[in-house]
């Protein structure tokens, strides 16, 4: 039943996880909201979640364009129900942004799969991430996936190493002239958190706990299944795939570092999860089994709304 609605392309779908978004974002963004009520106020929040929602229809694209799975949309739904199941991941705007310029950057680099205009492609994505690194700090581990891509593509062409570091130094020079004509200082806008904490402390409670729990032993439990389907994979797009994989790697290590342990640091993991988890469903071969798993998904979010 369940997954006779997602697993085709169908438009109804991005209404549902549109609505499974709304209802995300208005758990947590209501009370702050009804507390200094404004018109300036709904404007914000209304562009907050344009944004939550533009994230889910970007990584989309991203996945239809690159055939990171079938012709399906649980990745989508799955996106939609880590949002509810951690709506917190809805409230930092500067998370928000860092995420969306990382699947801007990432989109480029799946897109070296083609093995043309390599340079455009390595230059946008550093350019994008140097971006993701001016919202949110630790976002900066995400250049270690160019370099792990151009490995992967086994590229020794020295240029193509050395062009992410012109696409950070652009970034670098817009952002001082920026800084000096609006903030008369070269290196205001540089003024960003670099700390980072192991105090966890703040995951002790029942909805992070099974949120938490959830979202780590299903996706490590599809991730074993993950690595076994690249192999399967054709050759042209296995590279594809491991990227994912890489990202989901680098992501876990942004939670583990993140300085501000309040679940939007989890947003980061919300793509490469629900790539692997959505590549894990439609692997399944009995039917029972995968509605099953994909009820588990859906219920749990909702069950957390209560607690």
């Amino acid at each position: 039943m369940i997954t006779s609605v997602f697993n085709k392309s169908k438009p109804i779908n991005f209404v549902i996880v549109f609505f499974i978004t709304l209802l995300a974002f208005s758990v947590a963004n209501l009370k702050p909201f009804f507390e200094a009520a404004s018109i300036g106020i709904f404007l914000e929040k209304t562009a907050w979640f344009i944004i939550c929602y533009f994230t889910i229809l970007l990584f989309n694209f991203i996945v239809v364009k690159n055939n990171l799975t079938k012709n399906n949309h649980y990745q989508i739904l799955l996106f939609g129900l880590f949002f509810l199941m951690l709506p917190q991941c809805s409230v930092n705007g500067n998370i928000l942004m860092a995420n969306i310029f990382i699947l801007l950057g990432l989109r480029r680099l799946l897109s070296l799969r083609t093995q043309t205009n390599i340079k455009k492609k390595l230059f946008d994505t550093a350019f994008w991430f140097a971006l993701a690194v001016l919202c949110y700090f630790w976002a900066v581990l995400f250049f270690i996936l160019i370099f792990a891509t151009l490995l992967l593509y086994t590229d020794n062409r020295l240029k193509n190493w050395i062009i992410p570091f012109v696409g950070l130094a652009t970034v670098l020079i817009i952002s001082i002239c920026w800084s000096s004509i609006f903030y008369n200082n070269f290196f205001e806008i540089f003024k960003i958190s670099t700390s980072l904490s192991y105090n966890y402390s703040d995951y002790n409670t029942s909805q992070y706990l099974i949120a938490i729990t959830l979202m780590f032993s299903f996706g490590i439990w599809a991730s074993i299944f993950y690595v076994k389907l690249v192999e399967k994979k054709k050759k042209a797009y296995r590279p594809s795939f491991k990227i994912i994989f890489i990202v989901a790697l680098i992501a876990f290590v942004t939670v583990i570092l993140a300085p501000k342990k309040n679940g939007s640091e989890f947003l980061f993991l919300f793509a490469p999860l629900a790539i692997i988890i959505g590549n894990y469903i439609e692997s399944i071969k009995e039917k029972w089994f995968k509605e099953l798993f994909l009820a588990v998904l859906i219920l749990v979010p909702f069950v957390l709304l209560m607690l």
